[in-house]
């Protein structure tokens, strides 16, 4: 997933378009409300996350309607939201159950070659977009290369790209479970990163899978994803799609990658928090 700095103009049509979404919302149902910390963020039977003080969550439900708000497909897997009150940056949650991913090539991740299959992908993308009449991305290489944690289990990894003039940043961290990958996605400007980094990174530390998912807990007999790390880094689960091909491996990339170009151009997340969220409560 990518991030670009905010332009006017789109800025000016994301919030009239949020402000349409509310008063549609406000006719159909009560706001959905979230949770300020401290407090426990819930994530389905998933997984959990301490909200700390100054954090807010929302579940999945109310991400998927704020995504939909600023004009952005759904996967249907989104599980939560995480953001300080100040609104200076945003965190996703997505749940994909794909089972347990084996790290057996955790010492074999060549970050030169998943930049160029990441490359040859985008390149492809760039055509599919000319289509669309938005302008190219060029990747232009990693701000982190792919990092695993054999003792946390965590796996993360970050791209600098530029589109339109305009920086654009990904950053992505993968917790691996019992039953699948909790997929993590930090939005920030990038002149913001290295100052967020900590936060972000803290923050995580109050993430936790559900008694029973963590991936220490695996049995035999589990099910067992069809890839590995590295191919979490360039698509995920096409990967395990072998039949599909390298193109259908890059379309997934493609498709999370262009689904934050789109959040990031609108670069307001706290101000369409605050129209479309309406309240939020404090947990006990």
């Amino acid at each position: 997933m990518f991030l670009a700095k905010p332009a006017p103009t789109l800025v000016a049509l994301v919030l009239a378009f949020a402000t349409t979404a509310l008063a549609a919302q406000e006719k159909a149902a009560e706001k959905p409300k979230g949770i300020v910390g401290p407090g426990k963020g819930v994530m389905l039977d998933v997984g959990q996350i301490e909200v700390p003080v100054g954090y807010e969550f929302y579940d999945g439900k109310t991400t998927r309607a704020f995504m939909k708000a600023v004009g952005e497909p759904v996967s249907g897997q989104e599980v939560g939201l995480l953001m300080p009150t100040n609104g200076n940056f945003t965190v996703f949650f997505e749940f994909s159950d794909i089972g347990y991913v084996k790290d057996d090539d955790k010492d074999k991740l060549d970050a030169d070659k998943l930049l160029a299959s990441i490359k040859r992908g985008n390149d492809e993308g760039n055509k599919e977009r000319a289509k669309a009449g938005n302008p190219p991305l060029e990747i232009i290489g990693w701000e982190m290369p792919p990092r695993y944690d054999d003792k946390t289990h965590n796996l993360e990894w970050s791209i600098r790209a530029r589109s339109a003039g305009e920086e654009i940043l990904n950053y992505n961290t993968r917790l691996l479970g019992r039953k699948g990958v909790m997929e993590v996605v930090l939005v920030v400007d990038p002149e913001n990163l290295q100052t967020t980094l900590p936060l972000f990174r803290q923050a995580l530390t109050g993430y936790r899978f559900q008694g029973g998912q963590t991936y220490a807990e695996y049995r035999s007999g589990d099910k067992v994803a069809k890839y590995g790390l590295a191919a979490l880094v360039v698509g995920g689960a096409a990967v395990g799609a072998a039949k599909l091909g390298l193109f259908a491996t890059l379309a997934v990339f493609l498709k999370k990658a262009w689904k934050l170009v789109v959040l990031a151009i609108a670069g307001i997340a706290a101000a369409v928090k605050k129209l479309f969220w309406g309240r939020t409560t404090r947990a006990e």
